[in-house]
């Protein structure tokens, strides 16, 4: 279950509803999981809302596109490892920045759902214990995106352009 909350930004409920559903339901079935049995909380933001959301919780006084707080610590214990599953039916909350995703997808020449949906399921996975600290665990967690938003017909996030 997705609860979406606008409280800036251009954003449009039902889309953002329907690109979080879709990229939810992807990343936890992907990872054998109950979309149904999961809730997950998305606030849709501005950069002056993030900002201080990223500076409150982060110590970093700058926008960026997305944050992510698990509702409980669910990492692996070893670098590179798989986190356990949740226990909780609650995962936690994400909240995106709408300018700072606008910008980037039209930098990146991607749609802005597109970007959006890759940066949900980015979300989604830190919620789920998967991270990007060590370069085993970035392995990891940008393979699982790649597969996860190849099989939402979106191209690989992480693809390096070669002149």
């Amino acid at each position: 279950m997705i609860d979406v909350i606008i409280e800036g930004g251009d954003w449009t409920e039902k889309a953002l509803t329907g690109w979080a559903e879709r990229a939810s339901d992807a990343t936890l079935t992907h990872l054998g999981l109950n979309p149904w049995t999961c809730e997950i909380a998305v606030l849709a933001c501005d950069d002056a809302r993030i900002t201080e959301l990223n500076e409150d919780f982060r110590d970093k006084p700058a926008a960026t596109n997305v944050l992510s707080w698990p509702s409980e610590e669910r990492a692996a214990e070893t670098p590179g490892g798989t986190p356990a599953p949740p226990e909780d039916e609650e995962l936690g909350d994400i909240a995106l920045a709408y300018e700072t995703c606008a910008r980037e997808a039209k930098a990146q020449a991607k749609t802005f759902e597109a970007h959006i949906t890759h940066l949900l399921v980015h979300a989604t996975l830190h919620l789920l214990g998967y991270d990007h600290i060590t370069d085993l665990d970035a392995a990891l967690m940008e393979g699982l995106e790649v597969e996860i938003l190849g099989k939402l017909g979106i191209a690989d996030p992480y693809e390096r352009q070669t002149a």
